[in-house]
């Protein structure tokens, strides 16, 4: 074993995380929390981890669940794709299984949502296989230690980081290296504020002996993101609030949403025209324009609040429906429908 590993590994042992819920799970638990930790940080997924666990405690209750209801317990988290591949997945593992997560990496790796990190994390903490991981906590505990430069985003930057994990892989107490190389970059190797004093292999870490700590990893280049605008038409019938689900692709997929105009020219009138329906229309609010951040490009929201004297004729078709104020938060909403419902409600 090298002197790397036998370091981390005693040092996991002693002052690494233990009490997280997903350590000690089977494959599916620990599958289903490192989708959720994907761009999310591990305070914000315990929660949503217990009540999805707590739902849908198996591969094949997962499968056989609605879409709606998966991304409704989704809802908040972000990054819903992760969600809707998660569904696709485990209906995957329940035809081609019979419900049993699969042990075999290749035939984790070709589930939807998942990489070669994924599928080896799965591997090495589930089956204490012998398996490299490479997820930001550990790019940026190898970049520093190794003194790799550059952007781990960079494919040529990323191959090193690869090689390096590949050779530091102990041959035994992989899930436990495994584990502690998460550790290391959640709570000392940080992104700010690291805390290289108690850090288990500070003794021949590049980064700290050159003083380049915070300098690696490097950042992703900067580029100024786009700005979008939309409108969202809420529409309110007493106490009820019109929904569309939105495709299944794109920002939001397979969620329930207003209705929404992209372009800045088009009007109520014209989601009226466009959808062969005469509106009622009580009065019309604008409430305040919130803004929303995308990892591409920043979305500003126009909310116009029309209150209805009746619910138009011929609106109600599938992917539309009428909820109950009351009920929208328990829907598989996106988080800036979810934000909106206070004001709503005091707009009423």
């Amino acid at each position: 074993m090298s002197d790397f590993a036998s370091r981390l590994i005693g040092w996991q042992r002693r002052h690494g995380r233990h009490g997280l819920p997903w350590q000690g799970a089977d494959a599916y638990g620990i599958w289903i929390s490192e989708i959720m930790l994907q761009q999310t940080q591990v305070a914000t997924v315990i929660p949503y981890y217990r009540r999805f666990l707590a739902t849908f405690p198996n591969v094949a209750v997962l499968a056989r669940a609605s879409e709606d209801d998966v991304l409704a317990l989704w809802s908040g988290l972000g990054y819903y794709a992760r969600g809707r591949n998660l569904h696709r997945a485990a209906q995957q593992i329940l035809a081609q299984h019979r419900g049993q997560f699969p042990r075999d990496y290749d035939a984790i790796l070709v589930l939807p949502g998942i990489g070669r990190s994924t599928a080896a994390a799965v591997c090495a903490l589930a089956f204490h296989e012998r398996r490299a991981i490479l997820d930001g906590n550990v790019k940026r505990v190898l970049a520093r230690h190794r003194g790799i430069a550059g952007w781990p985003g960079n494919p040529k930057v990323e191959m090193q980081l690869w090689q390096q994990a590949e050779v530091l892989l102990p041959e035994t107490d992989v899930a436990i290296y495994t584990q502690a190389l998460m550790d290391m970059g959640a709570t000392v190797c940080t992104r700010h504020r690291t805390d290289c004093t108690h850090c288990p292999v500070r003794e021949d870490c590049v980064a700290l002996a050159e003083n380049r700590v915070n300098e690696l990893p490097g950042s992703r280049p900067r580029k100024p993101l786009p700005e979008k605008h939309a409108t969202f038409l809420l529409l309110l019938d007493n106490n009820e609030l019109l929904l569309e689900k939105r495709p299944g692709s794109g920002i939001w997929g397979g969620l329930w949403c207003p209705p929404q105009l992209e372009d800045d020219s088009a009007g109520v009138s014209d989601y009226a025209a466009r959808n062969g329906i005469d509106l009622d229309l009580c009065d019309l609010s604008e409430l305040a324009v919130m803004t929303h951040s995308f990892t591409h490009f920043k979305l500003h929201i126009t909310p116009l609040l029309l209150r209805l004297g009746r619910k138009p004729q011929r609106i109600e078709q599938p992917g539309r429906v009428w909820l109950a104020l009351d009920d929208i938060d328990a829907a598989a909403i996106p988080a800036p429908v979810r934000s909106l419902l206070p004001q709503i409600k005091n707009a009423r």
